[in-house]
């Protein structure tokens, strides 16, 4: 999403612990921010650890919607009569209202001019849509009977037709038996499926869609130097509503009183995510006001901190010796250059119009504080016509997240057909079923321990990525990942699934931040392309907000690819086995394609 956040790379340039000019600039701002008609003094301080979680809550309550969402959702449709290949068809309906959708969430969410703010509204439309999903999904089949649909019982239909074969000693009803035990008919849950997709489809579309704004809301109430730690921490409280999320799945509710209050594991499961999502939804939103956008257009003072900004001050005050003074060698050097520069271009033009001339005098006062939005158009001809440093590095992405989105979706269904040798699609009361749905709570602890680890490691990467370099970092968690779901494609074990969830847990950390780092050293650096050590200018106009979307938009056609692909795979190969190795083949194609990416 394109707004006039700062950008997070700057936080670095932007430090008012090492430069006095900026910390009296954020003085200004604040002061003159408190004399508004309301107080947006908030947006130019630093944050507390309290307000940092605040503000972040909406991170960990979209992970528990997500728990809840890949635990359930494949075993649900499954247990309706929906078949392996129709389920995963239907995973691709998100993903492909995604793709053209969310740019456009974001162009609007750029230019809402509502007084509650810009990220807010959005926010809100969208956590509504995941809150009707929480709903929609566990309770879909109840919802699709009062609507007419047959259902079927199980246990009356299968009790009868055996009575009358031991009584009567009738083949006929033991073939009756034999036919009613073959499993559920989508002719008798119609609406039930209706309901149960449509239910996925919004929870699956808001999710994913809901964490950009998040995002952005987050950076927007946070000074340039807090933003690393406000995403440092951003990725920590998701890592820790899946962890959560994933063990509310892997309890057995039904042995307990709530589950036996609320019907059931999955009706307990959502009922609980419904409930902290609301929670944490409420404490986002009611934790700073933003500033409205007219507000921005009209007062300078009331506009993020960016480098131009800055640029603009110090050149106001170039005869106040205590700034320079101040300033660190570089950032006085960048001061002296481009004063250099202006002057000279002021020296060969005096006489005439130029343009370059203009454009350097309006990049040095600074006079643009944000990206314009982007409309549809322009996103999709960034798409197409990227330089080979973005498209090699789209590339891995997608690769990568095909790998993980297989995993993700499929994961708890593969624990409880191949691990625990059960069956959806048996009678309720039966051992193979009984069986499956104890694989897919065992699935759920696996699953918790993947985003346990995923929050470990993201607080680690950056760390990781100073001591072995950016390549090695990128390219051995996906190897690891590779390896991880290969060994437990081949041996399916209770043990596998909880030892190689890690190996889920550091491709998603991975994912989730060398990929957008790199973007940020690109534009930070203006380095798209290199040959032999030098930089080459880049011809096309790029903006950080829209490589940033593009890089976040590939999960959208990464599980639209997954979709329509695996389902057949797995009814070809006759194992759901079929999701490990599909996922292992991703991630080796992925660490090649890294090995091509440009690392700055």
């Amino acid at each position: 999403m394109v707004g006039v956040t700062a950008n997070p790379s700057q936080a670095g340039q932007l430090s008012s612990d090492k430069n006095p000019m900026i910390k009296y600039m954020l003085k200004t701002r604040e002061n003159h921010a408190k004399e508004q008609d309301e107080d947006y003094s908030h947006v130019f301080r630093r944050k507390t650890r309290f307000e940092m979680f605040r503000l972040s809550a909406i991170a960990m309550a979209i992970e528990f919607a997500y728990a809840a969402e890949t635990s359930f959702v494949s075993p649900i449709l499954l247990s309706i009569g929906v078949d392996h290949k129709v389920m995963t068809m239907a995973w691709g309906l998100s993903p492909l209202i995604g793709f053209f959708v969310s740019p456009l969430l974001g162009s609007i969410s750029d230019r809402c001019k509502l007084r509650w703010g810009r990220r807010r509204p959005i926010i809100s439309i969208l956590s509504f849509g995941i809150f009707c999903g929480l709903i929609l999904v566990p309770y879909g089949k109840d919802l699709g009977v009062l609507l007419g649909d047959v259902g079927y019982n199980y246990t009356e239909a299968a009790v009868t037709n055996i009575t009358n074969f031991v009584s009567e000693g009738s083949v006929a009803a033991l073939v009756a038996a034999s036919a009613e035990a073959t499993g559920p008919s989508v002719s008798d849950y119609k609406y039930a499926v209706i309901l149960t997709i449509l239910g996925m489809v919004m929870l699956d579309f808001d999710a994913d869609t809901c964490q950009t704004p998040a995002r952005t809301y987050l950076l927007d109430m946070c000074v340039p130097e807090e933003q690393p730690k406000a995403m440092t921490m951003f990725a920590l409280f998701a890592g820790l509503g899946g962890t959560i999320g994933y063990a509310i799945g892997g309890v057995d509710w039904e042995m307990t009183h709530i589950g036996s209050f609320l019907g059931g594991n999955i009706p307990t499961v959502f009922g609980l995510v419904t409930i902290i999502f609301v929670i944490c939804y409420i404490i986002t939103v009611t934790t700073f006001r933003e500033i409205p956008l007219p507000l921005m257009e009209q007062d300078e003072l009331l506009r993020p901190m960016t480098d131009a900004a800055i640029k603009k001050e110090l050149k106001k005050n170039n005869n106040a010796v205590y700034y320079i003074q101040e300033t660190t060698q570089l950032e006085l050097k960048m001061i002296v250059d481009d004063a250099k520069r202006a002057e000279a271009l002021k020296g060969s033009y005096q006489n005439g119009y130029s343009p370059a001339l203009e454009k350097n005098t309006r990049d040095l006062e600074g006079q643009s504080v944000a990206e314009a939005p982007v409309s549809l158009s322009a996103y999709l001809k960034s798409i197409f016509v990227m330089p080979y440093s973005m498209r090699m590095l789209a590339l891995t992405n997608l690769l990568c997240w095909m790998g993980h989105v297989t995993y993700c979706l499929y994961f708890t269904d593969f624990v409880g057909e191949a691990v625990f040798n059960g069956d959806p699609t048996a009678p309720p009361t039966s051992e193979a079923y009984l069986r499956y749905e104890a694989g897919v709570r065992f699935g759920c602890w696996g699953m918790s321990i993947y985003a346990f680890s995923c929050s470990i490691y993201s607080l680690s990467v950056t760390k990781l990525m100073k001591w072995f370099g950016t390549k090695a970092v990128y390219i051995s968690g996906m190897i690891y990942y590779a390896i991880g779901m290969l060994i437990l494609g081949l041996w399916p074990t209770k043990w596998g699934v909880l030892v190689f969830s890690t190996a889920a847990g550091i491709l998603y950390g991975t994912i989730f931040t060398v990929p957008f780092i790199l973007v940020a050293r690109y534009h930070a650096k203006n380095c798209f392309r290199v040959r032999n050590g030098e930089t080459l200018p880049l011809k096309q106009a790029r903006g950080l907000g829209t490589d940033v979307a593009i890089i976040s938009s590939v999960v959208f056609i990464a599980q639209l690819i997954v979709s329509v692909s695996v389902g057949p795979l797995v009814s070809w190969m006759g194992t759901t086995c079929a999701v490990l190795y599909a996922s292992t083949v991703m991630a080796f194609l992925a660490s090649i394609a890294a090995m091509f990416v440009l690392y700055v």
